[in-house]
């Protein structure tokens, strides 16, 4: 026995390794990136991502079904170690048992994790071929491939279960206490010899499925099992959002941005072999949602079906010929997709160099970016609006500009205001500018804007694949504000808050950068803003993906809205880090949207379904979006769409 038990195990574990070392070969034609940095942090993720199943939890019902199998998983590890050992050493020559009570309450803990793993597997398998949960209605072969996995996993524990009961039977072991569960089941075996045999075949069938799996994970689609621990620990500890520049200046580099899987990291590849397929990134994406081609699933799945067939398809690209350009240019960066999968990937910034690829290799983008692109190069706005005109706004609003200041006077603004191109430039959101301006005032706040010396931040151009461009206005606006030794910047717009806080220094460009949000909440918590005005309205507040998700600014607007008298304020189902997209962000603002049904009208028609009479906002796109929507949907009438900042102002009384 001992011979055929070391065969079966050299044979597995060598199989295991050409198939981990396969992984491994495929994984490193990606580019090189450092991930080892920062080790502590590393471990914690590991911790509250990996093992705590933080991620998972957000949905509770399939989160605590995995935790479930998941930690059985673990726990049932020391049980897999005892049968090797007695495969090496005989029947009853290897046990853990010199542990004393410990190993009492290891044992127990396994048997009821093997019972909550048998009922986990059988409310999973319910969950996608009785329920027929949406998300997880994949391709046959994944349905399969998880039907088999799922019954696996029951089986390893099932048989574990009986070996123990035979071994109970046969007096081998006696604590009813510390095996409840193969206690009960020892009951059905009464014959002595024909118990023997069951003891010989539970625990062969244990180590052969153990093994059998083992060998099986690496060319299944649950491969996650095993890569998944290690892409937590890999994952970007940079902050949230920021997208990695290139290094336009390298004259070594000849493409830029990704057209096959070589062009992208070691880590993106790792990210496409951990991909679960659990949906969740498709079930809160508002392009899939919204019956546009792009799925985030489908990105890392293409991903890993290119990696899997680079030598055989030398022909083909990822690009073009796995995924599509109109399923790049669906993307509206909300990072719903990021936040919620469960293992870290990251599917931004993969969509992004895709872009980059099209853009910078192959100047192919949507028509309508042309001049999207023309107007920043030129303008430095998105919008065909002259540059001349930037300022316009705060002419008579007692609003300093930095270049008409001396330089004593400079030195005693507080705070930069930086306004962006929508609110330099919009007619209705130069509104909103002029009312949190007014705020200031009233706080006595010493500001200034730089006016025609400000420029786009770069975040569309950078975000619609246009890299170059995007450094030479980050470039040219870092050059102003260094020049006039900037510290603290307040911006409306959370895609210039996003740009200016996280990715400028990238650029030799440190500030501390806030939203007008915070900004508003600290002031009327400092009792500079004296909130008297009654407004007893229903408000529904609709979350930046920019603010709530890659920024975690949740609880300021809330703050602030709070402190309006009589204000009540109704939450959407899709709120805070889990809200729905308006439609804009990525660049969508200035792509025409004709497949599938509009994403602001699907986030106008959730806000309408709460019958409130104000729309919250705190971005200029979502304002912009949801004005349209409530427009789209007769509803201008009764339902007005207001920033916060102009909120706050009509509720103070002013003599």
């Amino acid at each position: 026995m001992k011979l055929i038990f070391a065969i079966i195990v050299l044979t597995s574990f060598t199989g295991f390794a050409i198939n981990v070392n396969s992984l491994i070969k495929k994984i490193k034609k990606g580019k090189p990136e450092n991930r080892f940095n920062n080790i502590p942090a590393r471990i914690k993720k590991v911790l509250i991502i990996a093992f705590a199943q933080t991620k998972l939890l957000r949905d509770p019902i399939p989160g605590l079904l995995h935790l479930g199998i998941y930690w059985g998983f673990i726990v049932l590890l020391i049980a897999v170690l005892e049968s090797l050992g007695e495969g090496i050493f005989g029947f009853g020559n290897f046990s853990f048992s010199f542990l004393g009570g410990f190993y009492k309450w290891i044992t127990f803990s396994q048997e009821i994790f093997c019972l909550i793993v048998i009922l986990s597997i059988i409310f999973s398998l319910w969950r996608r071929f009785v329920s027929k949960i949406k998300r997880l209605q994949v391709d046959k072969y994944g349905s399969i491939d998880a039907a088999l996995i799922l019954i696996w996993i029951g089986l390893i524990v099932t048989t574990l279960l009986f070996q123990n009961a035979t071994r109970i039977s046969l007096s081998e072991l006696n604590s009813s206490v510390q095996y409840p569960i193969s206690s009960i089941l020892a009951n059905n075996f009464t014959n002595f010899d024909s118990t023997l045999n069951y003891e010989q075949i539970f625990w062969w069938s244990h180590i052969i499925l153990v093994l059998g799996f083992l060998n099986y994970l690496p060319n299944s689609k649950h491969l996650h099992i095993l890569t998944s621990i290690p892409n937590v620990f890999f994952t970007n500890l940079n902050p949230i959002g920021a997208l990695k520049p290139i290094n336009l200046s390298d004259e070594t580099i000849t493409t830029f941005g990704a057209k096959d899987v070589q062009d992208l990291t070691w880590k993106q590849l790792l990210d496409s072999y951990t991909c679960t397929e659990c949906g969740r990134c498709d079930s809160v994406c508002p392009a899939t949602l919204t019956g546009k081609a792009l799925s985030p699933r489908k990105i890392i799945t293409d991903t890993r079906n290119r990696a899997d067939n680079l030598n055989s398809n030398s022909n083909s690209t990822l690009l073009y010929n796995f995924i599509s350009e109109e399923e790049l240019w669906a993307c509206t960066t909300c990072m719903a997709c990021v936040y919620e999968c469960p293992v870290l990937i990251e599917h931004v910034d993969e969509i992004v160099d895709l872009r980059r690829g099209m853009v910078l290799n192959d100047s192919n983008f949507p028509p309508e970016l042309k001049t999207t692109f023309d107007n920043l190069e030129r303008n430095f706005s998105p919008w065909g609006f002259p540059h001349e005109a930037r300022a316009n706004w705060s002419e008579g609003k007692n609003i300093n500009s930095f270049f008409n200041l001396t330089e004593l006077e400079q030195k005693k603004v507080e705070i930069l205001f930086w306004v962006g191109c929508a609110g330099a430039y919009d007619d209705r959101y130069k509104k909103v500018t002029q009312s949190f301006a007014e705020l200031m005032n009233l706080a006595k706040i010493n500001f200034a804007i730089l006016g025609k010396e400000e420029k786009c931040t770069g975040d569309p151009a950078r975000r619609m694949g246009n890299e170059y461009l995007a450094q030479m206005l980050i470039t040219e606006n870092v050059t102003t504000l260094n020049s006039y030794n900037i510290k603290k910047i307040v911006t409306t717009c959370p895609h210039c808050l996003q740009s200016l806080k996280k990715e400028y220094p990238q650029f030799g460009g440190n500030y501390e950068v806030i939203h007008h949000t915070e900004f508003i909440s600290q002031l009327i918590n400092d009792g500079k803003l004296n909130l008297n005005k009654i407004n007893k309205e229903q408000l529904t507040y609709h979350d930046s993906c920019y603010l709530a998700r890659y920024n975690n600014i949740i609880d300021a607007p809330r703050e602030a809205l709070n402190s309006v008298p009589g204000l009540e304020i109704i939450e959407m189902s899709r709120s805070k880090d889990k809200t729905f997209c308006c439609g804009a962000g990525g660049g969508r603002m200035w792509m025409e949207e004709t497949t599938g049904k509009r994403i602001n009208i699907e986030r106008t028609e959730e806000a309408l379904s709460t019958n409130a009479k104000t729309i919250g906002v705190a971005c200029p796109f979502c304002l912009t979006m949801l004005t349209d929507g409530v427009k789209a949907k007769n509803a201008a009438d009764k339902v007005v769409v207001k920033d916060i900042a102009e909120i706050i102002l009509e509720s103070i009384e002013r003599n």
